[in-house]
């Protein structure tokens, strides 16, 4: 049995999907009943709607242990999907649920006798090239002394508490996509892009980052959680493409005009500063932070050469994907 945190998620629901459609039997966590529909919605999406009750539905929280326990019963392998993202670095709930929360599931795993655990953690979490022009690879350093936003600080720390699991005897892999594009969940995540680009985004950055399908990463998941691979991490990016580049590509994508103002540091610097004002006046959710500025025109690249030698992984073209997935989004935007 494989237990599935996040299902009702983009990575969750679509990894829920490729296992039931690889002969896996699957349980899934999840916290209220509409959330359930998301994943149905997926599974429509796709035109497997039928594969949809093969999932076993267990209320659960990961910040609540007892809840947790009947999920457990008879499982061999865990995919810990679940994360919480918030700008505010007054969120505490972010940090109890992407640190403690994991935890609680690596506590659980070695308690229940798990064979192999699965993190998803992200490109957040690893460290910062010592140069410019010099690629990040799994071994780049984690530098705490360094600004790093609270999401970033609360993934590593997931990482961490991974890793201790995995020094108590159980085996593990980490997992860390870059940015993931994937469909249906258009109000979050990267799906917000094709929303805001059809509604007339204006501006972009040229900062560089890494990007991913999530059909690339759920299968790269159920390859190492099949492989004897353990206690290792890896970058998990198709390509590296400027923000301009990207946001371009779902605007060919979906028939829409493509952001023609660049966005210089110093404009997204003084967004922040208003958008801080803002949201301390109206006690309104924070819409960018200095971090956020930052990392729009860092120019870094990843490295995804240790999970094409260790697997003989191929990824995706990003720019075909993007192309696929814009497709439905205008599927379920007539």
């Amino acid at each position: 049995m494989n237990l599935i945190t996040g299902g009702t998620g983009l990575v969750g629901a679509h990894l829920l999907l490729f296992l039931i459609e690889n002969n896996e039997k699957v349980r899934a966590i999840y916290r209220t009943p509409s959330s359930i529909e998301k994943t149905k919605a997926l599974f429509r999406l796709y035109q497997k709607e039928h594969l949809f009750s093969e999932i076993q539905w267990v209320k659960g929280d990961i910040n609540d242990v007892p809840s947790l326990e009947k999920a457990f019963e008879n499982v061999e392998y865990v995919y810990h999907c679940a994360a919480y993202v918030s700008l505010s670095a007054a969120d505490n709930l972010m940090y109890k649920t992407n640190i403690e929360g994991t935890s609680n599931m690596v506590n659980l795993s070695i308690e229940h006798n798990v064979k192999k655990f699965c993190y998803v953690s992200s490109i957040a979490a690893l460290g910062n090239p010592p140069s410019a022009n010099v690629m990040v690879t799994e071994e780049t350093e984690w530098n705490p002394n360094q600004e790093n936003g609270d999401y970033s600080i609360t993934k590593f720390s997931g990482e961490m508490e991974v890793f201790r699991g995995s020094q108590e005897g159980l085996d593990v892999v980490i997992v860390n996509p870059g940015i993931i594009i994937g469909p249906e969940f258009w109000n979050q995540g990267s799906g917000k892009f094709f929303d805001n680009i059809k509604k007339g985004m204006k501006f972009y950055t040229q900062g560089t980052t890494g990007f991913v399908a999530v059909t690339d990463v759920v299968k790269a998941m159920f390859e190492l959680m099949k492989s004897p691979i353990t206690s290792d991490k890896f970058i998990l990016v198709s390509d590296n493409l400027s923000f301009q580049e990207f946001l371009t590509k779902i605007a060919q994508s979906i028939g829409a005009k493509a952001p023609q103002i660049h966005a210089t540091p110093f404009m997204t610097c003084l967004a922040v500063v208003v958008d801080k004002i803002i949201s301390t006046i109206f006690f309104k959710p924070r819409a960018i932070t200095k971090y956020m500025s930052r990392s729009a025109h860092s120019k870094t690249m990843y490295s995804n050469q240790k999970i094409k030698e260790a697997l003989n992984f191929s990824f995706t073209d990003i720019n075909t994907y993007i192309e696929e997935v814009g497709k439905f989004y205008l599927k379920t935007h007539k």
